[in-house]
């Protein structure tokens, strides 16, 4: 089965690709379709159904969850994760650790190689945790825009022992309208048509800051003749749909959560962007953040109070509460429009306010400022290519078709230093994510760097990024957009090898 053929069963969530010819699948490293004893050691997953109040209504939704409702692990560094993973809904799924490098087996990609997981079947996923970091769960398919995520936390010792409150926050957009329509809608074959209902499509352009400050969007607002005043990114395409609500932990501003923590104390935030298709600014705002991580991966701390993250991206930041105390928002803002959502940490009798959903100007544009400024604090060993490949981002609005040039696969062998360079020849941003592998950014718009060891690097329209890893991990992985519907429309490619 070819990459079309896949990314056409990715939309209606169920593949079925076959292991390609001279990657077959060991034994050990399948996923075992049987629920183990109870006092095998697993930890018990369930992909549940949920319902949870958005804007007044109620939302059904999916979740990842412990017997106990918890959303999603804790595991510690070092260790293996071991957990049983049960489909508690009434159709196919699969989950993709992602941040984690399983063998290929339990990835977690549909029918690449393993199946489905039907509706009451449980699995047993085996496989080592890693040596820590802020990772994440969620469906490989549309069924990750209904929410069907969780946060996926592995703790190092210096985590457990260090005097500091950690606080994990998982964003997502949310759309009482089916994810099936909203790609329709985008491909422009729903008779719906763009603009109506909820979640509607956007005009696609650069958005016309002052009237999105008044909340004067109306429907097809944002369109290119309103781009013009924005100079360099006029022309840019930054949001493809306009959901009903943006969360944080579940909840908009109209109903945050308020977080208990102590006066003077210290705090670390873990936030994932498990959004399908939009980016946030993070704003710390009067508290002086440090960054101490992206992706899961520690790098050279960085001072400031926003910081931006991209769909599929993680970001650490650590904080210093006043010893005085008091209320303290943490928000996420959309890009290029006033929406946001957060959450407020807030000490003993610190009066919690409520805040508005929408902002008073737009959220900033994302770019690659701060990725030039980050340096891993564990670098990949100095190292020359063995080989290179150029992966050119195509596609459009007109006809909603993206794609990745430069082959459907690209064929390395075990324990090559592979280079790849994207170029991205559209007007938007995309977030390209690795499975099973972390890669240093070692080039920006052809400036050589030695930037963040990541899984997930934003491409800027017209930018080029080049990123590098090790070949040690064999199987068939997807190198994809980490934008939903880009994604399954064609932004996809894979990376291939035996042992």
């Amino acid at each position: 089965m070819n990459r079309r053929d896949f990314l056409t069963r990715l939309m209606s969530g169920a593949a079925t690709l076959a292991a390609p010819a001279g990657l077959s699948l060991p034994t050990s490293a399948r996923a075992q379709t049987a629920a183990p004893s109870p006092n095998a050691g697993s930890r018990q997953l369930a992909v549940v159904s949920r319902t949870l109040d958005i804007n007044g209504r109620a939302a059904r939704v999916f979740g990842l969850t412990q017997p106990d409702g918890t959303q999603g692990l804790v595991l510690n560094a070092g260790t293996s994760f071991d957990a049983t993973l049960a489909n508690a809904i009434d159709a196919p799924t699969l989950i993709h650790w992602h941040g984690l490098t399983p063998p290929w087996g339990m990835d977690g990609v549909p029918d690449n190689p393993a199946a489905s997981l039907r509706p009451a079947e449980t699995r047993r996923y085996t496989f080592p945790a890693g040596a820590g970091g802020t990772h994440w769960m969620h469906a490989r398919t549309l069924q990750e825009q209904n929410l069907l995520a969780a946060p996926l936390i592995v703790r190092t010792d210096e985590d457990r022992q260090r005097d500091e409150q950690e606080v994990v926050i998982l964003l997502h957009d949310f759309s009482f309208t089916p994810a099936e329509e909203l790609l329709a809608r985008l491909r422009g074959t729903s008779a719906a048509g763009a603009g109506m209902g909820h979640g509607t499509m956007t005009g696609h352009g650069m958005p016309d800051q002052g009237a999105m400050g008044q909340g004067a969007m109306g429907q097809g607002a944002m369109n290119h003749a309103g781009m013009m005043n924005h100079g360099a990114m006029a022309g840019m395409d930054l949001n493809d749909i306009d959901y009903d609500a943006y969360l944080a932990n579940d909840r908009t501003l109209d109903d945050p959560q308020a977080v208990p923590v102590e006066k003077g104390g210290r705090v670390r935030l873990r936030i994932i962007n498990g959004a399908t298709a939009t980016a946030f600014t993070i704003d710390t705002g009067a508290l002086a953040g440090t960054l101490i991580a992206v992706d899961g991966q520690q790098v050279q701390p960085v001072a400031g109070n926003a910081f931006p993250v991209s769909m599929g991206q993680r970001l650490d930041i650590r904080l210093r509460l006043p010893p005085e105390g008091g209320a303290y928002p943490i928000l996420a803002l959309r890009e290029g429009a006033a929406e946001r959502a957060g959450i407020i940490l807030a000490s003993a009798g610190a009066e919690v306010r409520k805040l508005p959903v929408r902002g008073e100007s737009a959220g900033p544009v994302l770019g690659l400022d701060l990725e030039r400024r980050l340096s891993a604090a564990r670098p990949l060993a100095a190292r020359a290519p063995d080989s290179r490949f150029t992966l050119t981002l195509t596609g459009g609005m007109a006809g909603y078709v993206w794609g990745l040039e430069g082959g459907d696969a690209l064929q390395v062998a075990p324990g090559e230093r592979i280079e790849v360079a994207f170029v991205n020849a559209t007007m938007m941003a995309h977030p390209m994510h690795l499975h099973g592998h972390h890669f240093q950014v070692t080039a920006i718009d052809g400036v050589a760097i030695a930037g963040a060891v990541r899984d997930t690097v934003l491409v800027p329209p017209h930018a080029s990024v080049t990123v590098a890893f090790d070949a040690g991990n064999p199987g068939h992985w997807p190198l994809h957009c980490h934008h939903l519907y880009h994604m399954v429309t064609g932004m996809m490619a894979f990376v291939a090898y035996a042992a």
